[in-house]
């Protein structure tokens, strides 16, 4: 079988003037997770990353944590989506007595988002979140086609793509896979690894989210 490793990228700087820039603790944890590799003997025969800084960045600190050489190929199939436009869309709701900033701010995200996933308002978008998904669904059938029998290859990108190949090979219907994106997306966590192998039963996820390699001071979901 082939195997692909999907990592979200580490911390970045959130609430930052530059989200795209990892934070040192991002670049701790990408090199961690290199060294974690190396230490279970995963060479990947191709590293591929999306777009993003935090996507080299990461990729980067994996590669001098596994001791490998730095060749890194770029697919923007493996983008995040425009988080920043989905919010930009939604009205911001005012905060609720009691509310901290970080809830207040965490219930805008998840109801701009919903407005997204809905299909209802396409138009409002650069890109759909069925074009997103048909985009992250093309770059997985891709890498996996491209992968030699028994080869391994590690891509770099965010939770966004993460959740949605996840809830594309666990989910049967769009109105499923949807609702599963939207419960797995927010749970991600930076470097958390999820394992999806090709064989003669087809493409299967086999792990999700796996953060063994963290410790709790190295644990993060932003």
């Amino acid at each position: 079988m082939s195997r692909i490793l999907l990592v979200r990228h580490g911390q970045a700087s959130f609430g930052a003037a530059d989200y795209d820039n990892l934070s040192d603790t991002g670049h701790e944890q990408s090199r961690v997770l290199g060294a974690a590799l190396a230490a279970r003997g995963i060479v990947p025969d191709v590293v591929v990353a999306g777009e993003m800084r935090r996507h080299h960045q990461t990729a980067a600190g994996v590669l001098e944590g596994a001791g490998l050489p730095g060749a890194v190929e770029v697919d923007p199939g493996w983008n995040e989506f425009d988080h920043l436009q989905v919010l930009a869309v939604h009205d911001q709701p005012s905060t609720a007595e009691g509310e901290s900033e970080k809830a207040a701010f965490q219930r805008w995200f998840e109801e701009a988002t919903l407005r997204w996933t809905s299909g209802e308002h396409d138009d409002a978008y650069d890109e759909s979140f069925t074009a997103f998904a048909s985009r992250v669904q093309a770059a997985l059938a891709d890498l996996a086609a491209s992968l030699p029998r028994g080869g391994t290859a590690l891509v770099l990108t965010s939770g966004g793509p993460v959740a949605w190949v996840c809830a594309s090979l666990l989910a049967d219907d769009a109105p499923a896979r949807t609702g599963l994106w939207m419960r797995l997306n927010p749970v991600s966590v930076n470097t958390g690894t999820s394992t999806v192998v090709r064989g003669s039963r087809g493409t299967t996820l086999v792990a999700f989210n796996a953060h063994d390699h963290l410790s709790p001071d190295l644990l993060t979901y932003r």
